[in-house]
């Protein structure tokens, strides 16, 4: 099995008729073989033309209507993509995967609040992010296909090419996986790592997970907290930005210690004391995990 997404999904693309919408939506149908997963794009100058056989509606809703679409994965630019995730939260996407980097943050704010104000139940993976992939089904988003492994260990990330260290190491060591996401690194986005161990932990297919995160906020030790009292399956962390100074922003928008929390220290101490492995290595990461998965077949 896996979480989020799979060979059935139907899934739109916002944007598919911008030069990297129509780039990374070709790289995500011939990842799976000519997937068929591809229904739609949405532009509204463009609405009734097709793309590569692909037809392009001039609304969210109206694609969702004709085409049963239930994912979408948005690559508007940064001006447009808050109000690309408002849209299709309103259409009643179940996810939304939003690519797009450089959202400024008020937008963000407004698209939280929006959908808590209609009660969305969309679920919302990024901005700033890879995207999810299930391997050998479907690929959603920015990530190289060809590193992935259909396997049983799930990957949730902040950062998109230490999701892809991880993912490359697993394959070496054998270890496929179930499905692999990357969240994003913004200071406001939608799903957390909580949220994530909560589907991987529920997954009868996926036996072990590698949770990647950075330096600012709080979000890694929410959830190991939660893995402590609720996990049954082995985690394996790393927290990026051992080195990176005091209010100092390093990579994503949301790395940033202030305030004297947020440091890659303290996030790793809270880890290893709710029993989550942990290196400071990121080479480290796939062995790590291999270790992990032994001791628990103990």
């Amino acid at each position: 099995m896996s979480i989020l997404v799979n060979k059935n999904s139907r899934v739109i693309t916002q944007g598919m008729t911008g030069k990297t919408g129509q780039f990374h939506t070709r790289m995500c149908r011939e990842y799976a073989f000519g997937s068929d997963c591809f229904v739609g794009g949405v532009n509204p100058k463009r609405a009734g033309e097709e793309w590569e056989g692909i037809p392009v509606f001039g609304t969210v809703k109206e694609a969702k209507r004709k085409t049963d679409a239930n994912v979408s994965v948005i690559y508007v630019p940064p001006a447009g993509a808050a109000g690309a995730i408002k849209e299709a939260s309103d259409a009643g996407i179940d996810l939304i995967v939003c690519i797009t980097e450089g959202i400024p943050v008020l937008d963000m704010l407004r698209v939280r609040e929006h959908m808590r104000k209609t009660k969305s139940k969309s679920l919302l993976i990024g901005p700033n992010c890879p995207g999810i992939i299930t391997p050998d089904e479907v690929k959603i988003g920015i990530m190289p296909g060809p590193i992935h492994m259909k396997g049983n260990v799930g990957v949730v990330s902040r950062s998109g090419t230490l999701t892809y260290e991880a993912v490359a190491q697993l394959t070496m060591l054998g270890l496929g996986q179930s499905t692999a996401i990357g969240i994003g690194g913004d200071p406001i986005n939608g799903l957390k790592h909580k949220d994530v161990l909560k589907l991987f932990n529920d997954d009868p297919d996926t036996d072990a997970v590698v949770m990647i995160g950075e330096i600012g906020g709080t979000d890694e030790e929410e959830a190991a907290r939660w893995a402590k009292d609720n996990m049954k399956k082995p985690i394996v962390g790393f927290i990026a930005g051992v080195t990176a100074p005091a209010g100092k922003r390093m990579g994503h928008a949301g790395a940033i210690i202030s305030g004297g929390k947020g440091d890659a220290e303290s996030k790793l101490a809270v880890l290893e004391s709710c029993g989550i492995r942990t290196t400071r290595n990121p080479s480290d990461i796939g062995i790590l995990l291999k270790q992990a998965l032994e001791d628990s077949e103990k």
